[in-house]
């Protein structure tokens, strides 16, 4: 009995793990048009969206799309020294400036819109993303775990 239980235990674990549905071939397409020199692809599956992350020109990346294939963002690490200085001073001067930066995140969005996230944290349960603007400008702060 004990063995049946455990394995009923590890075959839910590894059900819960596995990919909830297969990746549309509008998706992948819509990818493999928009980098076709990216390597190292691994897709995930966020019910909303599906992710790819990827390697394209020695640098890693997550893109994300729709359902229907259309690609919503793409974004990259980076350090806080690659931020912009607006974007640097939009953080000094935000309401978050005694939190902690965590880390930095590079956004590529439809229509050559750039973005920046901060990931910041006040205590290991207060974490917040931050994302500003190219300019500075602090557009959405979220909850994040």
């Amino acid at each position: 009995m004990k063995k049946l239980l455990i394995l009923l235990l590890i075959s839910a674990n590894l059900t819960a793990f596995s990919q909830l549905r297969k990746i549309p071939a509008s998706v992948t397409e819509s990818f493999k048009d928009k980098y076709p020199s990216a390597s190292n692809v691994e897709w995930k599956d966020k019910l909303s969206v599906f992710i790819a992350a990827f390697e394209f020109d020695g640098i890693q990346y997550e893109a994300r799309f729709n359902s229907k294939g259309q690609w919503q963002e793409t974004e990259s690490v980076i350090s806080e020294s690659d931020l912009p200085a607006p974007v640097k001073d939009g953080f000094e001067k935000s309401k978050y400036a005694d939190w902690e930066p965590v880390n930095f995140y590079y956004l590529q969005l439809p229509e050559d819109k750039t973005q920046y996230r901060i990931v910041v944290g006040k205590s290991d349960l207060q974490k917040k993303n931050l994302v500003f603007s190219s300019a500075g400008r602090l557009i959405k702060d979220k909850i994040t775990l």
